[in-house]
């Protein structure tokens, strides 16, 4: 087990979701990789095959923990039992990053298998400050609150998402996961500017980004986009990412590819692509 002292911060360079299809691969081949993110819950079991993978690929590279199930926009859920289990995790593997999403996806006992959306109201708000507070106390630290894609608005939401988002890190002290993707998926769903969005957050409060494919519904009526990880970054949000990393600065960068994986170094090909850009903005900054 490794120890408290070991631990280490991610870069400011581009990472690699990784995957159960890739894992063995990594462990084996040790590839040039800055970084790897994985989804927390898999390595919740106190031992076995899984956590011993996450041992073995922690003790290379920086790892950065993403969960899927917290819940933290429920008001009737009990997320205390996920939570201690999160946080056995987080004192075993001391990863770079810890990060969860805005969204809720529980009530009571009940959980559904999906982010789903919030709505933008000081109620909400006031939920999600408590439970990030508790979250951020147990773990004792900062986590990043990642933006969801999302397919409906709730009509008595009474500010717009980057808003939320905002307050959000400033009264809790989190961070933000800026999703880049789910920016531009939302922004085509709910018709408005991403750069309205990007430039409302503040560039101090950024802790990572994501980069992602989706899937473009056609025969519709309006036009709608599906955040399913299971394509290459499409130009749109790689233009779009350009725009953010001019104006947020250089964050670490995650490429995640979640369904139709394809071999590791397509996944390496898309980092490099994001490297790229980063270092353009290196070499703007000076």
């Amino acid at each position: 087990m490794l120890t408290a002292n070991d631990t280490r911060t991610i870069p400011a360079h581009a990472g690699i979701g990784l995957r159960a299809p890739h894992i063995e691969q990594v462990i084996a081949e040790l590839p040039p990789v800055e970084w790897f993110e994985l989804h927390s819950e898999n390595f919740f079991a106190a031992g076995g095959d899984a956590l011993r993978q996450l041992e073995a690929v922690r003790a290379h590279y920086p790892i950065s923990l993403h969960g899927v199930g917290l819940s933290l926009g429920s008001a009737e859920s009990d997320y205390r039992k996920h939570l201690t289990q999160l946080k056995t995790l987080v004192d075993r593997v001391q990863p770079g990053l810890v990060s969860e999403h805005l969204s809720w996806g529980a009530a009571g006992s009940i959980h559904l298998n999906g982010l789903l959306p919030l709505p933008y109201t000081e109620e909400a708000l006031a939920v999600m400050i408590e439970h990030v507070d508790a979250t951020q106390s147990l773990l004792q630290r900062q986590i990043l609150i990642e933006n969801a894609s999302t397919y409906l608005e709730y009509r008595h939401s009474t500010m717009p998402e980057w808003e939320f988002i905002r307050e959000l890190a400033q009264r809790t002290g989190c961070g933000v996961l800026l999703d880049v993707n789910n920016i531009y998926v939302n922004s085509v769903n709910h018709q408005f500017d991403p750069m309205q969005f990007i430039t409302a957050i503040d560039p101090a409060t950024v802790g990572e980004m994501h980069l992602a494919g989706f899937t473009r519904k056609t025969g519709l009526a309006a036009p709608l986009l599906i955040d399913s990880h299971d394509h290459p970054v499409y130009p749109e949000v790689w233009a779009l990412y350009r725009q953010t990393v001019a104006h947020i600065g250089v964050k670490p960068t995650l490429i995640e590819w979640d369904a139709r994986i394809p071999p590791f170094a397509v996944l390496q090909g898309e980092a490099a692509t994001a490297e790229e850009v980063l270092d353009a903005q290196r070499a703007v900054a000076g």
